[in-house]
């Protein structure tokens, strides 16, 4: 048998990855190697294979016809060198290496943090990447193995997972109610000051809505992160529509006309087809769901 006619498992894998990933720049990154390295990987690949297994879209890099079988293969491939593994090494997890996740500020501190660590736990080879962003669903397909985003969903060919609803309140600081007293009613929040996101940069609109409701003035205090914004009302600075999983509880924080102001959001997890095949991928997930499912009682308040 001429085993040269068949293309080569290593370029497989390494094709398994850009459609988990979307950027050879970050399979570079999670496979140890270059971007140019990975460049000709797969095109030895396509010339083994004898047509293109990926295609530039506005999306990122996308499967052709001929590289879906591909991948296929590449997952057979995966799968039966996990098998051959645990033959072997009775100890080895296949929820195992690298998963990258991207999550706004609150959710990746006080929900996927400590459902990553207790993952962790359970799988001592799984290793995480946990980056912050409060944006909505990357179209371009960011680097990352899975997304969890707040507000509406535009999934494209992304597949995507209810994960929780949660609630957003008014919020204002002790030393500032002393000052400036509560309103009484909404339309009294037009004389006081606000604490928002930069609305130059929010891609969430959803988290904009209640303060272009309450005010058409932009917020006197603006920033990218809501534990900025949390601080800043700790501060005195004004009042701030903040998730209340976050700011329930918090010294020197009170609610501003409680059950007359809310607004409820949704946190979705999304990822590609081919991510959500990996067996580490499957288990974040379900580690997030589990999360949220404790925390209901947190995330979504009366």
């Amino acid at each position: 048998m001429d085993f040269k006619r068949f293309p080569s498992p290593d370029d497989l894998l390494v094709l398994l990855t850009v459609a988990r990933l979307g950027r050879f720049t970050a399979v570079a990154d999670a496979l140890e190697t270059t971007h140019t390295t990975v460049s000709r990987r797969i095109l030895a690949l396509d010339k083994q294979l004898g047509g293109r297994t990926l295609e530039r879209t506005p999306q990122g890099w996308e499967l052709t016809e001929l590289g879906r079988a591909a991948v296929a293969a590449a997952e057979g491939i995966e799968s039966s060198l996990s098998s051959l593994t645990t033959g072997v090494e009775r100890h080895m997890d296949p929820v195992s290496g690298l998963v990258r996740v991207s999550a706004s500020d609150g959710f990746g501190a006080l929900v996927a943090t400590p459902a990553l660590v207790k993952l962790q736990r359970k799988h001592p080879m799984l290793r995480v990447e946990l980056l912050s962003a409060t944006r909505r669903l990357s179209r371009n397909r960011s680097g990352v193995d899975l997304e969890v985003v707040a507000g509406s969903v535009d999934a494209g060919r992304a597949e995507v997972i209810f994960l929780s609803d949660y609630t957003l309140r008014l919020y204002a600081g002790t030393g500032y109610v002393q000052a400036r007293g509560l309103p009484g009613s909404e339309g009294e929040l037009k004389d006081h000051r606000f604490i928002s996101y930069v609305e130059s940069t929010l891609q969430v609109a959803e988290l904009a809505q209640h303060h272009h409701r309450l005010t058409s003035e932009p917020a006197e205090f603006q920033a990218t992160s809501v534990f900025a914004q949390i601080e800043a009302v700790r501060a005195n600075a004004g009042i701030a529509m903040l998730p209340s999983f976050m700011a329930d509880g918090l010294e020197g924080l009170v609610r501003v006309l409680p059950g007359k102001v809310s607004q409820t959001v949704q946190f979705w997890a999304a990822a590609r087809p081919e991510s959500l095949r990996s067996p580490a991928v499957q288990a974040v997930v379900a580690a997030f769901l589990h999360e949220t499912e404790l925390r209901r009682g947190q995330l979504v308040t009366g």
